[in-house]
């Protein structure tokens, strides 16, 4: 039975299939810091060299929001909910420890374990870039570890000389609140469930970048979804597209941050164009056509009886994958 009333069915796969079979859904996200994320590899922010706009040949750096730290926060937010509503134990399927192959996130988003098997991810998502530059869109603190007596001063804990000020200060850059981060997430051959998994994990995932820090809050808005036979425009020329737009709506005031309604607007104008010049067969829901889509799948993840019924149909098919095609696998490697 099917959940969805606002997309026909014809959409999405019956099962999952195990071969490609040219069907593709892409949420279209903005992702908006909320705090101060920290999205870097070595100590240092990640960021590119790239054109400003596709019609704006200026050079500027971009803030960059590598694949792994959006997809790895959302399929851990999906997990969490495997383990809640009794679907998954935390000792049968531990991340990247020990997959158990046979659930929704292992099916969806791939795994990989050396000669037990593995399975490529149907979830596609790559490097987002933020829509102002890099000197715009971070700031550096400094960061300090007092004692407990609340300064920076020994009271001659630990050995140490009373009065003596530690030097347990660093420096850090963060990406300042309010900067925008346009990115596709696109599901392979969605079925129904698989697709509302995904949509469901975008919705409720907070947090990205370093795990080790307290901030990191994220919101992510989506504009829409486009189901089509091929993949779509890339996220820098999604970007691109938004800023030509911003410009030349004037929208774009720096040092001020940008404004989210003018973003948005931006944004739903960017990809429509874009959309256009595509050489496949789409179906889009974007900007009101959007709505209906969004209102039923917020009742469906509101409720206990919705969110399970979605992970229950999930799960029944990712099993029914798995038996399928992993079993069969594993058995004839330990034949072989």
């Amino acid at each position: 039975m099917a959940l969805l009333k606002a997309v026909d069915s014809k959409l999405f796969q019956a099962e999952i299939p195990y071969k490609p079979m040219g069907k593709y859904a892409h949420f279209l996200t903005i992702r908006i810091t909320e705090s101060y994320p920290l999205f870097q590899t070595d100590g240092e922010l990640n960021k590119a060299r790239v054109r400003a706009g596709v019609k704006d040949k200026t050079t500027i750096s971009r803030l960059s929001m590598f694949k792994r730290k959006q997809s790895t926060p959302e399929r851990l937010v999906g997990r969490e909910l495997l383990r809640n509503y009794g679907l998954m134990t935390a000792k049968e399927c531990e991340y990247n420890v020990n997959f158990a192959m046979d659930n929704p996130d292992c099916i969806i988003y791939g795994f990989a374990i050396g000669d037990s098997g593995s399975e490529k991810s149907k979830v596609v998502v790559d490097t987002a870039f933020s829509i102002t530059a890099f000197d715009e869109s971070h700031e550096t603190f400094t960061l300090n570890a007092p004692f407990e007596n609340g300064t920076m001063a020994s009271k001659g804990e630990d050995g140490s000389k009373p009065g003596e000020v530690t030097s347990r200060i660093n420096q850090q850059d963060h990406i300042r609140p309010q900067v925008f981060f346009p990115s596709i997430v696109t599901v392979k051959d969605p079925t129904e469930a698989s697709f509302l998994y995904v949509f469901n994990n975008i919705l409720r995932t907070r947090h990205y970048g370093a795990q080790t820090t307290r901030t990191g809050r994220v919101r992510n808005e989506l504009i829409g979804v486009v189901f089509a036979d091929g993949e779509i425009t890339s996220n820098l020329r999604w970007t691109q597209g938004i800023y030509d737009k911003m410009q030349s709506n004037q929208t774009i005031n720096s040092p001020e941050p940008l404004d989210e309604d003018d973003v948005i607007s931006a944004a739903k104008s960017a990809i429509e164009s874009l959309m256009a010049d595509e050489f496949i067969v789409h179906t889009d829901f974007i900007g009101d056509a959007f709505k209906p889509l969004l209102n039923e799948v917020k009742v469906l993840t509101g409720s206990e009886t919705g969110i399970k019924s979605i992970l229950q149909k999930a799960d029944a098919e990712a099993k029914e994958y798995a038996k399928k095609h992993i079993t069969k696998k594993k058995t004839a490697a330990k034949a072989g």
